[in-house]
């Protein structure tokens, strides 16, 4: 168990990113679903970094064989508010590890758990993630994917239809959320090491800032509680691929080559069990 701040300055951060309007939790204000990823950061020592830019002794671990790590999804239960400012305590759990395979060959699957317990003893955040971990690929020889969004188009903004929105990304949004989310993986901002290395074809689109996304679209269309988010990535997406966010309760991301990511909405009275 780990005392961490719920941190003004990230959470700052991360409403500039998304540049929708709504005001910044500040001190005493409650953080919007799921904004826990960036108000508690947790930078590691330089000399602790890895060489794919995430912590030496990350948790869980990487499994031999398989350095390439991606965010898969998982199910947050928000039981009580958190808010800017104060301290938890929080317990990191690994549940399992399972080796699979699948179409793209074998891969390793661990389920992790977060608990978020608020300084007076409420269990406010129940989390698991799933984490993929994949084999070492052979570097991409296609040209890159590159970004076509203009710097003066919005991250996230209205689109054609009533109830849909855009989702644009760049280099410079990119590295602007890895800063605010302590996320050091360089295949979001060094695309040589993306390329070359782990052989994607461009700059990946963090998995969070994608649900993050989704979830935003929920708050701009109103105030509804939230009380549980399960959402899934299904593929990567490039930076500069223009990607649309569609539904309401059932929300999903996709580009006209496919759904890239799903999140399930519920709403109510939350349970406190856990």
């Amino acid at each position: 168990m780990t005392e961490v701040l719920v941190q003004a300055g990230p959470v700052r951060a991360l409403a500039a990113l998304f540049d929708t309007g709504l005001p910044a939790p500040g001190p005493g204000d409650p953080l919007p679903p799921l904004w826990h990823w960036a108000a508690l950061p947790t930078w590691p020592p330089a000399g602790e970094t890895g060489p794919d830019g995430h912590p030496r002794h990350v948790t869980p671990p990487h499994p031999p064989g398989f350095p390439r790590r991606m965010f898969a999804g998982g199910t947050v239960r928000l039981l009580a508010d958190l808010t800017v400012g104060s301290t938890v305590d929080r317990t990191v759990e690994v549940l399992s590890t399972t080796p699979k395979s699948g179409r793209q060959g074998d891969f390793v699957l661990s389920t992790v758990q977060t608990r978020l317990t608020r300084a007076d003893g409420v269990l406010a955040v129940v989390e698991t993630q799933d984490i993929v971990y994949r084999p070492a690929s052979p570097p991409t020889s296609a040209a890159p994917v590159l970004p076509e969004a203009s710097s003066v188009d919005a991250l996230l903004s209205p689109a054609d239809r009533p109830g849909e929105w855009v989702l644009r990304t760049d280099p410079v949004r990119l590295m602007r959320f890895s800063a605010a989310t302590a996320n050091g993986h360089r295949i979001h901002y060094d695309l040589a090491y993306a390329m070359g290395v782990e052989g994607y074809p461009g700059l990946v689109v963090h998995g969070p800032l994608m649900t993050l996304a989704l979830l935003e679209t929920v708050r701009l269309r109103d105030a509804a509680l939230v009380t549980e988010v399960t959402h899934r990535n299904m593929r990567p997406l490039f930076c500069g691929q223009e990607a649309r966010i569609t539904g309401t309760d059932e929300l999903s991301l996709s580009t006209v080559d496919g759904v890239h990511v799903t999140a399930r909405v519920a709403g109510g009275s939350p349970s406190v069990s856990a």
